[in-house]
């Protein structure tokens, strides 16, 4: 079999042999400044800025260099052009087969594009970054035509490459694995081990830049299935045809990347990678599940650098971020945030955090894992292995003077009975509940066997809260709707058939590159905040059910989802079909608890 090192050093022999044919001819063809290549067109630039900039992939050296300069990235693709004399072009089609005019090896490796050959038998190729002369030179090698070099959107050409070809389709090249002959069977081991790497990186990287939270490998029949959870939304991701071929070399890999037993294939297992991205490194937390045609892979992607959000990008209204801040300002009590998996509370806890946080107080928080790193804050993380569990860990923080304490989640009697006796000796607690609304995480206490007089004595607010996704500000649109379908989604919001008035402001999801035609870019939380009260109080002391407590806190002023929801909708962040999929899950689980109750 022939290595990928030894076929790419013939070819190398024969661009030499086509070179020295044409040597004259070639010259004229490529009329390039060689200073493309070391960045000497762009002055005022600092050493080490630019040879951080030239380090980086091409695809990210242009937001590396706006971010330096504080401008977005179209303005410095047009600056960019404007100094190397190269046209920059926003839009750019792809012929039927792009393959046919430059190779798959060519585009992934210099991230370029084929778009068209023009009327002088030139190849146009669009880049995100200026060519080098070598470029140029492989280019004429391998297609026999003179490169036309236009830039064009980085992230466009990135993702345009990774729709049309799939994530590492170049590093599964089956031309890198043909036989031929067994001298060199050695060589193509190694070959096929670096490009199983190449491309498991390259599935983590692309993930990544789609700020993907988790990465799935799902073994079918005929085929390896990769998704991204995007914005809390599963998305296919293309793949090579040929990835079923090299699933067990994928799944071996990732089980070494994060420390877990290659050999073990009949009971789920778990482990963690550090990924280095930049100048940060990724916490990236690995589960295995075998199913019937393989193991199938989970990635959770912690990035322990990233900002924490501060209250007023979570979405929060002003009325409710003045009355959380109201609660939080308080030396005492419980403060609890409830929702399902992956619906933000840490994020919102971390927010509380940052803003309660001052000199003058010791704040100590236990968590699974630390998701973001916040300044002057002491955080611990629990290891189930040595029995570091968050009760210990609550115990260990109550001796060491704490101000406020942060506990992640709230799993057990055990944990739920010291926070609640933490917060009865002057602490004041936050921390989590997987329950579905605010009046629920009462009845769930209750269920742990924690005494209502307790949890009505400790518990100031309870917040349930939802992500939904955040409109593409670049291509949302006016919403199509009728006044009676607008009227009927109203109903299913609780609000009033008056706030029709607002139908100007209602927006739709279209789709456009920029947000991978999905017609929404990010999330934004809706909330709804139960603050105790002496009714509620009364309610909780004689363990009444959810939906009884749900009524009194209506009538209490408590603002819902639903509500929350449709100030969101009115202020053109989300959708009315976005926000009414939370509704209509709150709506039958109120149903469901009234027809319990009364059975």
């Amino acid at each position: 079999m022939v290595g990928l090192k030894n076929r790419m050093q013939k070819t190398e022999i024969d661009t030499e042999g086509a070179e020295e044919e044409n040597e004259n001819h070639t010259e004229l063809a490529f009329d390039f400044n060689h200073s493309f290549e070391h960045m000497d067109w762009w002055s005022g630039l600092a050493d080490l800025d630019r040879l951080n900039i030239l380090n980086s992939p091409k695809e990210d050296r242009a937001r590396l260099l706006a971010s330096k300069y504080s401008k977005p990235v179209a303005d410095i693709m047009v600056e960019i052009g404007r100094k190397t004399d190269l046209e920059y072009i926003e839009d750019f089609e792809l012929p039927e087969s792009p393959t046919k005019l430059l190779s798959m090896r060519l585009i992934h490796n210099y991230c370029c594009l084929p778009t068209e050959i023009n009327d002088k038998g030139k190849l146009c190729i669009v880049t995100p970054w200026p060519p080098s002369e070598k470029m140029s030179r492989w280019v004429f090698a391998v297609s026999g035509l003179k490169p036309l070099w236009r830039l064009g959107p980085p992230e466009k050409i990135s993702r345009a490459i990774t729709e049309n070809f799939g994530v590492g389709a170049d590093s599964l090249d089956d031309e890198d694995f043909e036989e031929d002959g067994q001298d060199e069977e050695q060589d193509d081991l190694e070959d096929q081990n670096a490009a199983i790497i190449r491309f498991v990186n390259e599935v983590i990287q692309r993930a990544i830049v789609d700020r993907a939270t988790d990465i799935h490998f799902e073994p079918h029949k005929d085929t390896l299935q990769i998704r991204y959870r995007i914005d809390g939304q599963l998305v296919p991701v293309r793949v090579p045809d040929n990835l079923r071929s090299f699933q067990d070399a994928i799944i071996s890999r990732i089980k070494i990347m994060s420390g877990i037993n290659i050999s073990e294939k009949r009971r789920p297992q778990g482990g963690r990678i550090t990924f280095s991205q930049g100048q940060s490194d990724l916490d990236i937390r690995v589960s295995t599940l075998p199913t019937l045609y393989g193991e199938s892979l989970s990635l959770r992607l912690l990035n322990e650098k990233s900002q924490p959000l501060s209250m007023q990008e979570l979405g929060l209204l002003g009325v409710d971020e003045r009355n959380i801040i109201s609660v939080l300002e308080k030396p005492h009590g419980i403060v609890l945030v409830t929702g399902p998996t992956g619906s933000g509370k840490s994020t919102s806890l971390t927010a509380f955090i940052r803003r309660i946080h001052k000199p003058e107080r010791r704040i100590m928080t236990v968590e699974d894992p630390v998701e973001y790193e916040v300044a002057g804050i002491n955080q611990t993380q629990v290891n189930s292995e040595i029995g570091f569990t968050f009760a210990s860990a609550l115990r260990e923080i109550l001796r060491q003077d704490p101000d406020v304490i942060m506990v992640g989640e709230i799993r057990d009697r055990e944990t739920a009975d010291i926070a609640i006796r933490a917060s009865l000796t002057g602490h004041l607690v936050l921390s989590t509940l997987h329950t579905n609304d605010a009046p629920g995480a009462i009845t769930r206490l209750i269920d742990m066997e924690i005494e209502p007089f307790l949890i009505a004595s400790s518990v100031e607010m309870v917040i349930a809260q939802r992500l939904v996704r955040r409109l593409c500000s670049k291509c949302s649109k006016p919403t199509t709707k009728s006044d009676k379908e607008i009227i009927a989604s109203l109903a299913l919001l609780d609000a009033k058939e008056s706030e029709i008035k607002y139908k100007d402001k209602i927006l739709e999801a279209f789709g456009c590159p920029d947000c991978q035609n999905l017609g929404y870019r990010g999330r934004v939380g809706i909330f709804e905040l139960m603050r105790m009260s002496d009714p509620i109080h009364s309610l909780v002391i004689k363990s009444a059910s959810a939906p009884d407590i749900r009524e009194v806190a209506l009538k209490e002023g408590m603002s819902t989802l639903q509500s929350s929801g449709w100030n969101q909708i009115k202020r053109g962040l989300t959708t009315v079909d976005e926000v009414i999929r939370y509704s209509d899950s709150a709506i039958e689980d109120h149903e469901l608890e009234d027809f319990s109750s009364n059975a």
